[in-house]
């Protein structure tokens, strides 16, 4: 790599590699990533701190870091320091299956919350301090700009926050790909921040790079790597459910509740989402727009196809094909993606300003609308909460997708109640599986369940829906608003786990 990457000289007489640079953190420091998910990661630098903790247990000593990201983070960060055992607290979010290992066995604390509060809750104290943050750059402009990759997650923050920096320079991502970051440089704590302005998805109100003390920059490490990909399937039930929505959409515009320019759509990262973004691609909507935490092949393609005029997101995640279009043609949409800091991104009050129509997935819904999102069998985290409470608190329309049934139809995704609630019933208004869609607003919690269980429960536990229900509002202690016959409405959970079914 030539100083086109480092223009600043106060940048480039600090270049090293990821083994020199991991000698600045010190085992129990608090150690901040950039990025959002894989995009946007720092790469070598937390292999090179997996390796150093593996090295001093092997010794006998001690070595682990708290861990802080803008989501989760991807292998090379989550994954190499859980496999060296070097993660000693993480927040707030990730998809790692060896940290994830490690947080269900109570190895690992783990704090979930609400994407967007991360930045505002770091600055206030709540986290204590952060010794070192890590971050990934496209390249480090002469006035010591950093121009970030594909996602900006807290960067800002952290770069505010750390004693200590060190900048991954990745060469893997087009120099073209300034432009594309807005980096609101405003501080949402306190009595005196400056409120966001958006008017719209596209608008930009900040700079296009992050800045920082170059006297707190101790490393800047080399790499060419591209992000880990994320794989899309195009299948049945996706498809279906993507129909369903769609269809919806449509009679709503029909009857004049929604524009035909629909309002700003956000979109959950997994099949089912990416399905419905494609779907619309073919649909008679034209002109739209995305505020979005993820901005992934779906709502990519509506861009390319100019069915969406802008997308603003927090992060660029794409599979492995459209990566590489995307980094190659970097100049044509500077003027179609911004990516910005989760704080913004995420923001409630700015999604129900816009009005937004929010996609996001569930693991299991009860059969009067609460979602959960996070927890297998109550228990086990598979992820964390994410963004989806951020977008679905403040949307126009929320929207909470499913297939019916899980593991081959041992598993119903509509039970009597859920095990674990990330999502409770007044921020769902419409429910969806490959079955049908149930249209939840302004319906009471008897007349919900009725829905939910003939519009979306799959046919094999339709029966067994319905009389838990019939019974539950018979109940001499049941009956009322919301019938649960506390006996029961969690036996289907514990059916499964001892016999593999939840069936009878």
């Amino acid at each position: 790599m030539t100083t086109e990457r480092i223009e600043c000289a106060a940048f480039l007489e600090k270049v090293m590699t990821a083994e020199e640079a991991v000698t600045f953190i010190s085992d129990g420091d608090c150690v901040a990533l950039g990025g959002f998910g894989p995009p946007g990661t720092p790469k070598a630098t937390p292999r090179a701190i997996g390796r150093l903790a593996a090295e001093q247990h092997a010794k006998g000593g001690t070595f682990s870091v708290s861990l802080l990201g803008g989501a989760s983070s991807s292998p090379d960060a989550d994954g190499s320091l859980a496999r060296a055992e070097a993660v000693n607290f993480r927040i707030p979010y990730m998809a790692d299956p060896d940290l994830r290992a490690q947080i269900n066995a109570g190895l690992v604390p783990y704090v979930d919350f609400h994407l967007s509060k991360l930045a505002p809750w770091a600055r206030a104290g709540f986290f204590g301090k952060v010794d070192v943050a890590i971050i990934e750059a496209a390249r480090i402009r002469r006035d010591g700009g950093i121009v970030p990759t594909c996602a900006i997650g807290t960067a800002k923050t952290w770069l505010q926050m750390a004693g200590k920096v060190i900048i991954e320079v990745n060469t893997w991502h087009s120099h073209d790909i300034e432009g594309l970051h807005d980096v609101w440089m405003g501080d949402l704590h306190g009595p005196e921040a400056p409120g966001l302005d958006l008017a719209w998805a596209g608008q930009r109100i900040g700079e296009p790079v992050l800045r920082v003390d170059p006297g707190k920059v101790v490393a800047v490490v080399r790499t060419d790597e591209p992000d880990m990909n994320v794989s899309f399937r195009v299948n049945r039930e996706a498809t279906t459910i993507a129909g369903h929505i769609i269809d919806f959409l449509k009679n709503e515009v029909a009857r004049g509740r929604l524009p035909s320019q629909l309002p700003p759509l956000q979109s959950c990262v997994g099949n089912v989402a990416n399905a419905v973004m494609l779907g619309l691609i073919d649909a008679p909507f034209d002109n739209l727009t995305g505020y979005t935490e993820i901005i992934q092949d779906g709502m990519f393609e509506m861009l390319k196809a100019g069915k969406m005029r802008a997308a603003s997101a927090a992060a660029l995640y794409l599979s492995k094909d459209q990566a590489v279009i995307a980094n190659n043609e970097m100049v044509r949409w500077r003027d179609k993606i911004i990516i910005r800091q989760q704080e913004v991104s995420n923001n409630p009050a700015i999604v129900r300003k816009l009005s937004c129509l929010t996609f996001n997935s569930a693991i299991e819904a009860d059969i009067y609308g609460n979602i959960n999102s996070s927890r297998m069998m109550g228990s086990n985290v598979h992820n964390g909460i994410g963004g989806s409470g951020d977008f679905a608190r403040g949307a126009l329309i929320s929207f909470f997708m499913t297939p019916s049934t899980a593991k081959g139809g041992a598993i119903s995704s509509i039970v009597p109640m859920v095990a674990h609630v990330d999502h409770i019933d007044q921020d769902v208004q419409v429910f969806v599986t490959e079955q049908g869609l149930a249209d939840l607003r302004g319906l009471s919690a008897r007349q919900r369940a009725q829905v939910i269980i003939e519009n979306c429960a799959h046919p094999s536990y339709r029966p067994m829906l319905k009389d838990y229900f019939a019974r539950a509002q018979a109940a001499l202690y049941g009956g009322g608003d919301t019938p649960v016959l506390l006996n029961e409405a969690l036996s289907w959970h514990q059916r499964y786990l001892e016999h593999g079914t939840m069936a009878l």
